[in-house]
């Protein structure tokens, strides 16, 4: 990606967001260098747009650690379907966060266990199963400190439930992964006032494959609120137009605005999924 900055701006995904103006940012499938030299690329480019963010965040995400286990069972490893998330190479496709206010790590679940959470659907038999994170991406907890209150983000990154066998492990992680925050939430350790689920957890509530009670059990959680119920934040050749990502305020926030940007011409296929709360 950051060779791809360095030719060419990409105008057409840049001018979406400069007119959408946000306070803060969450962006999944971004790539991840130790020194932070792609996620400042980027930034830079908003800002000689008139789009400054002077607060950022990244970590090392999942996509492309390796494992040392042959998980895909083709006799190799260090494939990139052996990584404690998909990437051939480590910080592939990971998650950043850009902001006008202040950032604050709170907690960073990205090395929790698949076995460990709560009802699991990771098979017994499972090449990685002692080994394996859930977190194909990554699970952060950052703290906006805005002027009026402080808005604690719970990012998410899941792996498609699609691109395996009948065995669906894609399909029991994606479960997973979208029910995690809810355990969380329900939790001793749920984190003190507002928050806002956000992320791509890759499902549907009704359409294509996947586990849709999963995502279902999160639109229903009673310290969030669904504010687009029924919108479209992707348009696939083979599949339509679905819902995959996600913008879920706490359910105590007033919603002032919400709305799905289609993207630009040549600039993939998600639309930017925006939602306006006002903080208490």
């Amino acid at each position: 990606m950051l060779r791809d900055l360095s030719r060419e701006s990409p105008e057409a995904a840049l001018a979406t967001i400069v007119d959408a103006a946000p306070d803060v940012l969450v962006l999944t499938n971004l790539d991840f260098d130790a020194g932070g030299v792609t996620l400042g690329a980027l930034a830079d480019a908003l800002g000689e747009r008139g789009l400054d963010f002077p607060h950022r965040y990244a970590a090392r995400p999942n996509t492309g650690m390796p494992t040392g286990l042959d998980l895909d069972g083709d006799g190799y490893l260090g494939g990139p379907r052996d990584a404690q998330g998909f990437g051939w190479f480590s910080g592939q496709s990971g998650q950043a966060i850009l902001s006008r206010h202040p950032l604050r790590p709170v907690a960073d679940h990205s090395d929790v266990l698949w076995k460990d959470v709560p009802d699991s659907a990771i098979a017994a038999d499972d090449p990685g199963h002692d080994v394996q994170r859930l977190a194909s991406t990554a699970f952060w907890a950052v703290a906006v400190d805005a002027p009026a209150a402080s808005l604690t983000l719970l990012t998410v990154g899941a792996t498609p439930p699609v691109f395996d066998g009948p065995e669906d492990r894609n399909g029991r992680r994606n479960r997973d992964e979208v029910l995690f925050w809810a355990h969380v939430l329900d939790g001793a350790d749920a984190p003190d006032g507002p928050v806002a689920l956000i992320g791509n957890l890759n499902l549907d509530p009704a359409n294509g494959e996947g586990v849709h009670d999963a995502i279902r059990t999160v639109l229903d959680h009673p310290r969030l609120q669904d504010p687009q119920p029924g919108a479209a934040t992707v348009t696939w050749d083979d599949t339509g137009p679905m819902r995959v990502s996600y913008v879920l305020p706490d359910a105590a926030l007033r919603v002032a605005g919400e709305g799905v940007t289609p993207p630009a011409e040549d600039a993939g296929p998600h639309g930017l999924v925006w939602v306006d709360v006002v903080l208490p």
